[in-house]
């Protein structure tokens, strides 16, 4: 199958879903007024893969994003008008039952849409291989587990393409990198190959920033007071792309939110290691160099990625079970909340140990109890006093039944230890099971990936490094350091957020952190005083690893990369916020030594001190 090049100046991707269970109002939005050329849904993260491995268990039938043929049978009248393309990773395990559903609702329109689907991602049928030649997991050597719940390498966007070339108008994948599912689509258009290095570095950016919808648009931004008047109304994101690898992120006429330098940053810091060397499929992105402008009104063009040979490997997935959890909330009120809280959950850990001992069980693998309302996040930072909280008692345990006294003596509280209890959220505390993640590397010769479209299947090759032989990636242009500001000498203490901005998100155990100075001359105050080390420190209520810091010349910050810091991370860890999305919010309350002239000069950084509301300047 040969891609053709088209005469698209400019090509308009829309996001329509940034996870599985986003509004349905994203695609709708984007299909009625986005004027797009491609809709894009990415459904796709650890946690889904394992509760859809557990869907095709019990149905040989599921598997898949449920919700994706429904929105799309919806808007398939307009989506067929249009000629809009739709590609997305909604096929989850199952790409096949999900094109099969599709396909039904479709018919019933008496619409013809022609429907590809990419596989090959799913090895699950080779875990007995695999576990015999001695796989290790990457990051803790731990073996191969023994009965693994799903295994998925992380796919490419060439599948995604030759689907597009032979004439599909929608694309079904199973597990792919989500920025994937943009570069696809791009490749297809612009004819980019393998060895184009910096155009795939190009596209692979405008993916990871839209992939995760509103939050390119000033969803979940540092400054929400910004946007927030508009949350009700929230646009999904465009990224306007052209052959030269430039791109502009906008958004749909008639919705809310906004689109500026500092929301376009904060998303791509989302969710990122090293930015020297962030390591795709088809490509390993340099972002270091990233830079955005403003060039309109909710209109920020992106530029400065760079590309370099991808790795000969996929990163490939497994998911297993790793025995019991149960989880129990509860409203406790009155004067020393947060201290009745913490008696109260050490009294039920000490009261269901005895019961479970009495039934020959062991002790609890892991317990966590927080006083949510109380900081708890903050460690021995907290600071706050209130006579409301919630008390969260999580457990692990190898044995399901080992369990059922916490979840019986969970309620007994309520009439045997603090006046105050109410508010039994959830009702008595179901068990689940512990999923954990185990990644490794897999050559990209032994993971075949094939397109079937109209009943025929070819096979294609993944991009590896042999494609890109003396075609070496732009060296680009550093942005200056700037330089250290001259005072006078004397400096006020302000948070973090008064002079920066930032984002966090999770990868397994891992964290990030990505901090943006507001403007230029406040970065060498941020290099001094924002160390790996003190970032270690301010997080040592939950860091068991090591923080690295990252230099981001062009977005004028860094990013700060923590190692084994949420307890295992998705729904093995037994904490309220499992994936890091706290983090940025706990660093801003660092404190930062200033010059004064900063305060005394605007007023700004002082009312952010004050208030939570910090002035916004561009991140260009």
């Amino acid at each position: 199958m040969n891609q053709g090049l088209t005469s698209h100046a400019s090509i308009r991707i829309g996001a329509g879903a940034g996870f599985w269970g986003d509004s349905t109002e994203g695609p709708k939005q984007l299909v009625e007024s986005g004027n797009i050329d491609y809709l894009m849904f990415d459904y796709l993260a650890e946690i889904t893969m394992s509760i859809l491995a557990r869907n095709r268990a019990k149905d040989a039938k599921l598997g898949y994003a449920t919700d994706f043929p429904d929105v799309i049978a919806s808007l398939a009248p307009q989506i067929h008008a249009q000629g809009i393309k739709v590609i997305s990773n909604a096929g989850g395990v199952n790409p096949v039952a999900c094109c099969e559903a599709l396909q039904a609702k479709l018919r019933a329109q008496g619409l013809d849409l022609r429907i590809a689907i990419v596989t090959g991602d799913d090895l699950l049928e080779h875990a007995g291989t695999l576990r015999a030649t001695g796989v290790r997991e990457m990051f803790s050597d731990t073996p191969f587990p023994n009965q693994p719940l799903s295994i998925n390498a992380y796919l490419g966007a060439f599948p995604i393409a030759s689907a597009l070339a032979a004439g599909a108008d929608i694309v079904i994948t199973g597990r792919c990198v989500d920025s994937a599912l943009a570069l696809g689509p791009l490749i297809h258009e612009f004819g980019w190959k393998p060895s184009d290095l910096d155009l795939l570095a190009a596209g692979s950016l405008a993916g990871h920033v839209i992939e995760c919808g509103c939050q390119a648009t000033g969803g979940v931004s540092t400054d929400w007071r910004e946007v927030c008047d508009d949350w009700d109304n929230m646009a999904f994101p465009i990224a306007e792309c052209y052959p030269d690898g430039r791109f502009v992120v906008t958004l749909p006429e008639g919705t809310g939110g906004r689109v500026t330098p500092e929301t376009v940053a904060e998303q791509i810091v989302y969710e990122i290691g090293d930015p020297a060397a962030y390591l795709l499929p088809d490509v390993t992105c340099d972002l270091s160099q990233v830079q955005v402008r403003q060039t309109g009104p909710n209109r920020v063009e992106v530029s400065g990625s760079r590309g370099q040979p991808p790795s000969p490997r996929y990163k490939v997935s497994a998911t297993w079970q790793d025995g019991y959890r149960s989880t129990g909330t509860m409203l406790i009120g009155g004067r020393d909340a947060p201290d009745k809280a913490r008696k109260v959950g050490e009294a039920l850990l000490k009261r269901t140990r005895r019961l479970m001992a009495t039934r020959g069980f062991g002790d609890y693998r892991r317990t966590s109890i927080e006083v949510l309302g109380a900081e708890s996040n903050w460690g021995a930072n907290a600071r706050a006093r209130t006579r409301e909280v919630v008390l969260k008692v999580a457990l692990h345990h190898d044995k399901k039944e080992a369990l059922e006294s916490f979840s019986r003596e969970f309620f007994a509280s309520a009439t045997s230890m603090a006046q105050g209890i109410t508010g039994f959220l959830g009702g008595r505390p179901a068990i689940t099971p512990v999923v954990r993640l185990f990644s490794f590397l897999m050559p990209k010769a032994d993971v075949p990936v094939s397109v079937t479209l109209d009943g025929q299947q070819w096979d294609v090759p993944a991009a590896s490094s042999s494609h890109a032989k003396g075609v070496p990636a732009s060296a680009g242009v550093k942005p200056p350091y700037p330089a250290p500001v001259a005072t006078d000498g004397e400096c006020v203490e302000v948070p973090l957020i008064a002079i920066a901005y930032g984002r966090s998100g999770d990868k397994g155990d891992h964290a990030n952190v990505g901090i943006l100075a507001r403007r230029p001359e406040f970065l060498p105050v941020l290099r001094e005083v924002l160390t790996a080390n003190a970032v270690a420190a301010w997080f040592a209520h939950f860091l068991q690893g090591e923080v690295t810091r990252y230099e981001l010349p062009g977005l004028n910050g860094f990013n700060f990369l923590l190692t084994r810091v949420l307890d295992g991370g998705g729904i093995a860890s037994l904490r309220h916020d499992s994936q890091g999305k706290m983090f940025a919010q706990i660093l801003m309350d660092f404190p930062v030594s200033v010059p004064r002239e900063w305060v005394d000069e605007e007023g700004r950084h002082s009312r952010a001190a004050n208030q939570g509301r910090p002035h916004m300047e561009t991140a260009s």
